[in-house]
């Protein structure tokens, strides 16, 4: 990294430009980690170009939104050091693997898995890794049949992303175990039907510590050392609707949708979660909670009360903070207080679902979006215990790589356009990260 630093300093360095507007901020969603259902197979061929890409049209200067971006060495247009290699002594860098289907998912798409292995060292699979997509029905219902209260389990939607993982020498966080969205209704009900009651506590005990248990052994069998960590509950915490016993204010409904979990177990599904992972990963594994809005001052003190008390049971090893953050909302300053906070109980922080959207598409805002990003990126690397910060951010993970990499995809939070061509953002974190 240093070599590179040294290049830059003598290379002839171009000018770059830029424009100063801002724009409004994008919603911050936990829904907005979820691809639409109406996914088509992704058919299409795009040209190779030599990386890192096209001319930018950025310069990193402070807008009046935005904590002021740093003073960086500007670096030739042609550098073509991969990000991963720019913050190595910080954290990781990934990168989501977006699609509802084998068929659909990013990593089929040429160009898109060149850039990822090429760029990020650390990947997510945005869907395909949930309950929904793993548990199987009609198996399930037939060892109940055979007297097996068991549930039955399907790998064939990760394994082939598993496998390419190994192959290239590609970390991946597991996303994710427990959650009350994309788990089916049949996996809480008698007789693993739609219709039925709610099972007794006990008995979703044995089955949530089996589904674990048992993706858990598979993962760690067939693929040792790929997953690095799991999120192993996701969004649990609900300061606007939550059991009035829970003293971390557990989620009791999602949108006017029943929390399964919390109706089959009540708020000890999120430590019994973590007990039964903890209980069957691999030492080196670590351990994650996951929350949106982890920034909003009433749910940052209750997923740390939480995680407080899962960290006395020593059953947690770090907080996941997503990032669907707009261009002027939040406020770095913001931000930088919730990571402190939980810096304190000595966990790890990893920002796990960037995503920094805008209201129009135009250069305008593009580039206010690439100033918020350098801004955080900024942000994270001086709170780094490496820089000297008091937070260990051990992964930073951008929640898909490419916009409108499908039709009917309407994300434009990503480093690259549709072509495949860098956006501002892309060399405004290059920008930031070649400064340090």
């Amino acid at each position: 990294m240093k070599f590179y630093k040294i290049i830059s300093i003598i290379a002839v360095i171009s000018l770059l430009t830029g424009c100063g507007a801002t724009a409004s901020p994008s919603s911050s969603d936990s829904n907005a980690e979820q691809d639409i259902s109406s996914e088509k197979d992704v058919q299409t061929q795009v040209s190779r170009k030599d990386m890192p890409g096209s001319t930018p049209t950025f310069t990193p200067t402070p807008s009046p939104t935005s904590t002021p971006t740093p003073t960086v060495t500007p670096i030739p247009l042609d550098d073509p050091t991969p990000l991963k290699d720019l913050c190595s002594d910080y954290f990781l860098l990934g990168v989501g693997f977006n699609g509802s289907s084998l068929g659909n998912q990013t990593l089929n798409i040429p160009k898109y898995n060149e850039l990822s292995k090429y760029h990020f060292n650390s990947c997510t699979m945005t869907n395909l890794m949930k309950s929904s997509y793993i548990l199987d029905k009609a198996g399930s219902q037939k060892n109940l049949r055979n007297g097996d209260p068991e549930p039955a389990l399907s790998f064939s939607t990760i394994d082939p992303t598993l496998k390419w993982c190994m192959e290239n020498g590609m970390k991946m966080r597991g996303h994710t175990l427990v959650w009350h969205a994309q788990a089916p209704e049949w996996f809480f009900r008698e007789g693993y039907t739609d219709s039925g009651e709610y099972v007794s506590k006990e008995t979703m005990l044995l089955r949530m510590e089996s589904y674990i248990r048992q993706l858990l052994t598979h993962v760690q069998t067939e693929y040792p050392g790929v997953v690095y960590c799991w999120d192993v509950v996701n969004e649990a915490v609900e300061p606007a609707n939550y059991a009035p016993e829970s003293f971390f204010k557990c989620r009791v409904e999602n949108s006017g949708t029943p929390n399964p979990w919390y109706m089959t177990i009540g708020q000890d599904y999120v430590e019994m979660a973590f007990t039964y992972a903890r209980k069957y990963a691999d030492p080196e594994v670590r351990l994650f909670y996951n929350d949106y809005n982890t920034y909003q001052p009433a749910k940052t003190k209750a997923i740390y009360d939480l995680c407080a008390y899962l960290k006395e049971k020593n059953l947690i090893d770090g907080i996941g903070m997503q990032g669907y953050w707009g261009i002027k909302s939040p406020d770095t300053v913001i931000l930088k207080t919730a990571i402190k906070k939980f810096a304190e109980l000595g966990l790890e922080i990893q920002i796990t679902e960037l995503s920094i959207g805008v209201d129009e598409e135009t250069e305008a805002q593009f580039n206010s979006q690439a100033r918020k990003y350098a801004d955080v990126f900024k942000m994270l690397v001086s709170l780094d215990t490496e820089a000297g910060g008091p937070a260990n951010i051990t992964a930073v993970t951008l929640f898909g790589l490419v916009d409108h990499y499908r039709d009917g995809d309407t994300t434009n939070s990503r480093l690259f356009d549709k072509n495949y061509e860098p956006k501002p953002a892309f060399y405004s974190i290059k920008e930031v990260l070649f400064g340090f």
